[in-house]
């Protein structure tokens, strides 16, 4: 039987129908093609991409010579076609009394290629170069903070050619935009609402609830907690949060960076192994820069699965259709964790021969 789930933050209305879980195509692979050619985000190929904006240097034993050798272990370039363009001022224009407006799209569109090796996956990457890679999340975000055009940050991951993915190769992007989006303003402003009327953080209470209840949380760790969504737009949904409230990803600290790092992998190894196909998009949803610190807002990290398309009922509504409970997702995705951690547990203890 179909429910109908509001998320309490954001307003956002989900139609949960596990009914349609049977329809054909919903659950279908998608493969992309490889591109012929050299990958350019591969080691060795950099001469086929823009000059880096900044680089993590490799290891000495990475950096030596041999066939594999390479001085980067991680690169952040310019987006070759950036949604924002960074030479651009703010410039509004039309009538005052027209229905219309424009304005230069100022902004900053980033690539993190998080590998010099191609491999296609976050669980691909040694929990060292997870780790990594948080940090340039957050040493980015830190960076564009000072540009004064821009107003707020997002990073986001396309795996797949259903999250979007044009490359396999493993990467992210960040774009710093010249104003506050609708998801997120929707956010803040459901927020600063539920703060209004119960004194607290919004998102404090969903992680106390989860914690309570039990029955959406999908893995737990000293810092953070993984819980389905009350209201989860795709099957397999899991948001990310810090149990401490803290408003601004950039505000991370270097201590937690392998703690988050190893359950981002976590969570993103259950939903590979759930989704045939394994498309799926990462976001963080931060607070805008000029938002004070410690503000009603939670930074929190969304993994999404892509494993239905959107169509007329969803672009004419707004609302999404989940073809699987939270509860049942969180259950699966709880029991691939705990196999999988079982099984890492008995290979480091075999002896070595």
């Amino acid at each position: 039987m179909s429910e109908l789930r509001q998320d309490p933050i954001s307003g956002q209305w989900v139609i949960i129908a596990p009914e349609r879980a049977g329809r054909p195509d919903d659950f279908s692979r998608r493969t992309a093609t490889r591109p012929s050619g050299p990958c350019p985000f591969c080691a060795g190929h950099e001469h086929l991409t823009s000059t880096p904006l900044w680089e993590l240097p490799a290891s000495a034993a990475a950096s030596s010579k041999g066939p594999n050798a390479t001085h980067w272990r991680i690169r952040v370039l310019a987006n070759k076609f950036p949604a924002l363009a960074d030479n651009t001022t703010m410039a509004m224009d039309g009538a005052a009394d027209a229905p219309q407006a424009i304005s230069a799209a100022a902004g900053r569109h980033e690539v993190v290629v998080e590998s010099p090796e191609h491999v296609q996956s976050v669980t691909d990457l040694s929990p060292q170069q997870m780790a990594d890679v948080i940090l340039v999340y957050r040493d980015r975000l830190a960076e564009l903070k000072r540009d004064p055009r821009l107003i707020c940050g997002l990073v986001f991951k396309n795996v797949g050619p259903g999250g979007g993915a044009t490359l396999e190769h493993v990467h992210s992007q960040i774009v710093a935009l010249p104003a506050v989006p609708e998801r997120l303003r929707a956010e803040l402003a459901g927020a600063a609402e539920w703060q209004a009327r119960h004194g607290r953080c919004a998102f404090c209470a969903l992680v106390d609830r989860e914690l309570a209840d039990g029955t959406r949380l999908v893995a737990t760790s000293e810092s953070f907690v993984a819980v389905a969504p009350w209201a989860s737009r795709m099957a397999y949904e899991t948001w990310i949060l810090p149990r401490q409230h803290a408003s601004h990803f950039e505000t991370f600290s270097d201590s937690m960076s392998a703690e988050l790092a190893g359950m981002l992998q976590q969570v993103v190894g259950g939903i590979e192994h759930f989704c045939e196909g394994g498309a799926y998009n990462y976001l963080i949803h931060t607070a805008p820069f000029d938002t004070p610190s410690g503000d009603h807002y939670h930074w929190h990290i969304e993994v999404i699965p892509r494993v239905t398309r959107l169509a007329g009922f969803e672009l004419g509504t707004g609302w999404y259709i989940n073809a699987v409970l939270p509860e049942i997702a969180a259950a699966k995705l709880r029991n691939f964790i705990a196999a999988a951690e079982e099984r890492r547990s008995s290979t480091a203890s075999l002896p070595i021969r």
